[in-house]
């Protein structure tokens, strides 16, 4: 009889569709254990995610499923998840950076998207998940994330001159030339010297062992980021955008682009999506609407969040605590983690694809 129970709680929590990775926790292999005393069941799961928060979330349903099925199964259900992040595998010929499984690229066609923003909110938003993430700022002609991630008073240092400790913020580990610099200097520097700064900046840095490292891209589609793309083992993309035409087909140019240097594009993210006023409470979507999820169709990815227009979350980052660190149970800040979520479960389902068929080869006489 408690075999029988056994398979079929086991039967009720495998077919549980996990909304992220958007597969059966039976597909993921993600039920480990499932034990039964009496009236009480003890399960076990391991995903492929980051789940310090999404695991109590995940818990309390499967616990409502199981307390569901006919009566006499069980009285009182535990959940206990656990997590670990694989390393996607790169198809390109480039070398890996020691302790960094995933080195996630944040990209759009065009300067003034938000993409700093989105960037800094998703590292924050998968170290709240429980991750280690380090967070790369290359954009070396207008580096912003000392200034968002509250460092700017910061420099990295340095215990063998050959070598950099990256700055921490909120747990996570900076790195950008503004630490470098003075504030108001410009970058006059040619593309290759400026390559050269960045693949120094993230070789010489000492990451130490991450989940994810997210690299903050400079905006546009021209040398620097595809020797960028072709040098750094960049496991995948995600493509920012605005509701706005013009961003929309400069950010096609940026999805192309990581397409032509075989990068995966993880999906795109409509930011500045919609605006709520403050005073009244009008929902407006003052860039157009539904442009992002148009073009996420047109090129087979998936739309990994619609992004909020609002003052606070401005304030915030120029305050250097953005939005998931200053209102972390908020409505902005869930916006932010849910986008984070999905594009981790985009790049765990490239991690668990098999990889590809070698060509066989034949010989034949002639």
């Amino acid at each position: 009889m408690s075999t029988e129970r056994e398979s079929a709680i086991r039967e009720t929590i495998g077919s549980y569709l996990e909304p992220y990775m958007s597969l059966p926790l039976r597909e993921l292999d993600a039920v480990r254990d499932v034990r039964i005393e009496g009236d009480r069941v003890d399960v076990a799961l391991a995903l492929p995610i980051p789940a310090k928060q999404y695991g109590a979330e995940l818990g309390e349903i499967l616990k409502r499923d199981v307390l569901s099925m006919p009566k006499g199964s069980a009285t009182e259900v535990r959940v206990q998840v656990e997590w670990s992040v694989a390393a996607a595998g790169i198809s390109r010929n480039v070398k890996a950076i020691q302790g960094v499984k995933n080195i996630v690229a944040v990209a759009s066609g065009k300067g003034g998207v938000g993409k700093s923003t989105t960037a800094a909110n998703l590292a924050l938003a998968l170290a709240y998940e429980g991750a280690a993430v380090g967070l790369l700022d290359a954009d070396i002609y207008g580096p912003s994330q000392p200034t968002m991630m509250g460092l700017s008073k910061e420099r990295p240092t340095s215990p063998d001159q050959r070598t950099l400790i990256p700055p921490m913020a909120f747990g996570i580990k900076v790195m950008s030339i503004g630490f470098l610099i003075d504030e108001e200097q410009p970058m006059v520097w040619r593309g290759p010297m400026v390559t050269q700064a960045l693949v120094q900046l993230l070789e010489t840095s000492r990451w130490g062992d991450l989940d994810y490292l997210i690299v903050d891209m400079p905006p546009g589609t021209g040398d620097i980021q595809l020797t960028l793309s072709q040098r750094v083992p960049v496991s995948g993309a995600v493509i920012v955008t605005t509701p706005q035409d013009i961003s929309l087909l400069d950010a096609r140019k940026g999805l192309r682009m990581f397409q032509k240097v075989e990068v995966p594009v993880l999906g795109i993210v409509e930011n500045m999506s919609t605006h709520v006023c403050s005073n009244c409470g009008h929902e407006e979507h003052i860039f157009g609407a539904g442009g992002g999820r148009r073009m996420a169709e047109q090129y087979g990815v998936e739309l990994l969040g619609e992004l909020p227009l609002d003052i606070r979350i401005r304030e915030q980052t120029d305050s250097g605590r953005p939005t998931v660190i200053a209102e972390p149970s908020g409505t902005h800040a869930r916006a932010y983690i849910e986008f984070a979520r999905r594009t981790a479960a985009n790049l765990a389902r490239t991690a668990l694809a098999p990889p590809p068929a070698f060509p066989s080869i034949s010989v034949e006489e002639t």
